[in-house]
Formats: C-alpha cells, structure tokens, sequence
C-alpha cells in the first residue's frame, strides 16, 4: 500500500486511483472517519479521468498513530508533504467536514501555487466554537460532551452518531445498517489519542484569516438539514468571507451527504471542475 513518511517521520497512507496523467483531485476526510469516506467521488471521478488522490488523516485509517500533532497545522502540514512528493499540480481540492478546515488551512499556511479551486463539503469552518466574533457557533459544552463519549465508550458512541451524522434519526429516513456500519469501522481505525485531539481542531480552529486569503475558486456544498455542523454557523458565512465562491445547497440533506446524497455530490463536483 502507498505511504509517504513526513518530516517527523509519521506514516501517511493514501490512494492514488485513475489515470496517472489526469487533472488531480485531493479529498480530505472528516473526522473519525478515512479516506474511505470519499470513495463512491473518487470512483465516479476516476471514471471520468481524474486522478483521485486520498490520505487517512494522521492517527487515522491506515496512517500511524503518532501521539503528538494531531491538530490543524499539522495535518496541513502533512497534506504539503503529500502535495510536494507527488508533484500535484493544477489539483482540486475537496474536503467534507474536519476536511474542509484541513484544505482551508493548507491554502492559508502553504498558498495556492498547486491549487485550481477547492470544494467544501458540510465544512466546520470558519470555526464551530461559539465565540463573541461567531455567536452563531455551538457552546463549547457540546464538544465536551463528544470528549465525555470518545473516552467513556467511543465504540458505543461511533454508533450513536451515525444517527445524526446521516439524518437517520429523521421521519421517512432510508439509511441502510452497512452504511451505519461503515461508519463504525473507520472510526474504530483511528487511534484514540487522534480521536480526543482531533475535537479540538475541528471545533476550536478559527478559519477566518486563511479564507479571506484564498483567491482560487470555491464551490462550497451544505446540506440544510445537517445537525452535526449546521449550515448557518458554518456555510453561510464561509462563502461571505471567500473572493469567489458559489454556495451549493443540497435540500433535506443531512452532515453525511457524500453518501446519503453521492450521486447529486459527485456530479456536483465534476461539473464544478469543467465549469
């Protein structure tokens, strides 16, 4: 399996699916989850001729599980390295969730000399915390309460969420058990240690500065039924703070429409690259 080791000698799995001379398009996954989480875009991109490239987050997936930098620099910074060792140029960048901060980060510490345009997906920035800039922001009591359950049974937990995480918990719900189960699986993966730390950069990580630098173009999806990162706190402000953004809102979706939905995301995305 491909890794690259990066300069504190963590080991970063990825895929690397398509054709080899294809534009790049780079997913960065949320959290617990992997590179797995991307699959179905990658696979219909890839059809199309993309290369479709995927890491697991450090202390993720398949990637080592070192004990320290799992915050939002860092995998940023993790993210350069995987840039710089493939030689990607011209990429689009995608991102769900913790992902999008991840991307949104990159540009804002390594700029965007390898970037075309950039898709946020059910993105936490630019920041989930409730602080006195962003009172629309959830209370930091809300991700004390995930701490509380990553650490007293996150298995049990995983399973809890998927609920919310896919809207299952709303009336006429189709989600299927494998998809739930899926869920599960990647979360149990990521090592507990990057887990616990990994709340704090998706919550507590102000976005703001690095989005009024990005100048690339933005395609930036929300569902409007998400109850994990809701769209008023998170989409509707990034793209006031974006040069050039168009906001993509995906009706009764909920925070895991790139299953739920992947047929309306993928599509959404390849025709956000030709545009």
């Amino acid at each position: 399996m491909p890794y690259i080791t990066t300069k504190d000698g963590t080991s970063i799995y990825y895929k690397d699916w398509g054709a080899a001379d294809g534009q790049p398009v780079v997913f960065s996954h949320g959290w617990p989850l992997s590179s797995d989480a991307f699959e179905d875009q990658m696979f219909y991109l890839a059809d199309q001729g993309y290369r479709c490239i995927a890491h697991d987050r450090r202390g993720h997936g398949r990637s080592s599980q070192p004990w320290s930098g799992n915050e939002m620099d860092q995998y940023a910074d993790d993210l350069s390295e995987l840039f710089e060792k493939l030689d990607l140029k011209k990429a689009i960048m995608v991102g769900h969730s913790t992902g999008g901060g991840e991307v949104v980060r990159y540009l804002g510490r390594h700029g965007e000399k390898r970037v075309e345009k950039i898709v946020l997906i059910g993105a936490v920035p630019p920041i989930m915390l409730k602080t006195p800039q962003y009172p629309k922001g959830l209370p930091i009591e809300k991700f004390d309460e995930i701490r509380a359950g990553v650490l007293s049974d996150r298995s049990q937990f995983f399973k809890d969420l998927t609920e919310p995480f896919y809207g299952a918990n709303r009336k006429g719900a189709n989600v299927s058990q494998g998809l739930k189960d899926s869920f599960w699986m990647q979360g149990m993966m990521a090592g507990l240690k990057a887990c616990f730390d990994c709340i704090e950069a998706f919550s507590e990580t102000d976005f703001t500065e690095d989005l009024k630098m990005i100048t690339v173009p933005a395609l930036v999806m929300h569902g409007d039924d998400d109850q994990i990162v809701p769209i008023e706190s998170s989409a509707k402000e990034t793209v006031k703070l974006l040069a050039h953004s168009q906001l993509d809102i995906v009706e009764g979706a909920s925070h895991g429409l790139c299953s739920t939905h992947k047929d309306r995301v993928s599509k959404a995305i390849y025709e956000f690259i030709r545009a």
